[in-house]
């Protein structure tokens, strides 16, 4: 009784959340719960239920995050995965929250930065492509596998409006590069992040100051890369050296470079989609862990791009 309470939540918002995503009825009986709806509705919410339970059964919370987090397995079709990857904690934040996978794709994801050298990462808002490189980078860090950790993104919303912000132009391109501050503070909390900045242990800094330079023991993340040019791809993909671990992550769909200048994120994965100790991961709306509704953004989005294309042809 006490697990079904747990599972279903305060007010039964576990449960409605799932009936409205499987397009179900839930309820509870004297026997059990009682799912009425299509059949293989009715086997997805069923499914998702007993995600809950195991969950529940580890001693974890069952709150909106763990039904989204239900679900991404289901969807994916790796319910059964649900006790590993339940164990398995990427990190834990400065505050002691432990970061785990909450997709099947977010697991290949830190599996393949853990096997290659070189990883691309491709997928929409909210799959948490830069938060879990930050992640292992810190590990990384925290473990001596690297001595420093570098972070770096193209500034192109900049453009001429680079002049007229204050300060000098560290200062003009931080609003740029705050995503990867609010991630760093979260793993590493304020005054630690602070402490290693100044001893340049760590360094967050626009793609520009890139060039030129050999990155040895280190691990290094390019963020947002869809707004990459082909040559500052290749630039940033022949600095590193030895110890180097380096990931790039981007989504293909909010590029932001002038019409005339290609993404050179796209053209990289077909160039180096069969190189030993590369991986490509691509990740889809099944790994989004923001809100549900952002899942259901993307989706919609797509579909208006399909049918724009399909009215162009």
């Amino acid at each position: 009784m006490e697990q079904m309470a747990g599972v279903f939540g305060n007010f039964d918002e576990n449960i409605n959340i799932i009936s409205a995503e499987t397009d179900t009825a839930i309820r509870a009986t004297e026997n059990g719960i009682c799912i009425t709806g299509e059949a293989k509705k009715v086997q997805a919410a069923a499914d998702v239920i007993e995600v809950l339970k195991k969950m529940y059964g580890k001693n974890e919370t069952i709150n909106q995050d763990s039904v989204n987090y239900a679900m991404n397995l289901v969807y994916d079709g790796h319910q059964e995965l649900v006790s590993e990857m339940m164990s398995d904690v990427v990190a834990i934040t400065a505050k002691g929250k432990q970061i785990k996978c909450k997709s099947y794709g977010q697991k290949e994801y830190i599996q393949a930065i853990k096997d290659n050298t070189v990883v691309v990462c491709i997928g929409p808002a909210g799959t948490g492509k830069t938060y879990l490189a930050m992640a292992m980078a810190v590990v990384a860090l925290k473990n001596k596998q690297v001595s420093r950790i570098i972070l770096t993104r193209p500034a192109v919303e900049a453009g001429e409006n680079l002049g007229f912000l204050p300060g000098d132009l560290q200062n003009k391109v931080d609003p740029y590069l705050r995503p990867l501050y609010d991630a760093l503070y979260d793993f590493m909390g304020v005054d630690a992040y602070t402490r290693l900045s100044e001893k340049g242990v760590i360094e967050v800094a626009p793609l520009a100051y890139m060039r030129g330079r050999t990155l040895n023991d280190a691990f290094i993340i390019l963020d947002e890369a869809q707004n990459c040019t082909m040559e500052q791809m290749k630039m940033f993909l022949t600095r590193f050296g030895e110890n180097a671990k380096v990931v790039v992550t981007g989504d293909i769909t909010q590029i932001d470079l002038p019409k005339e200048r290609a993404s050179g994120l796209k053209k990289v994965v077909e160039i180096l989609k069969n190189i030993k100790n590369i991986a490509i991961v691509h990740l889809d709306q099944k790994d989004v862990v923001r809100h549900p509704l952002v899942r259901n953004i993307i989706k919609a989005f797509e579909r208006y791009e399909n049918r724009r294309k399909n009215t162009i042809v």
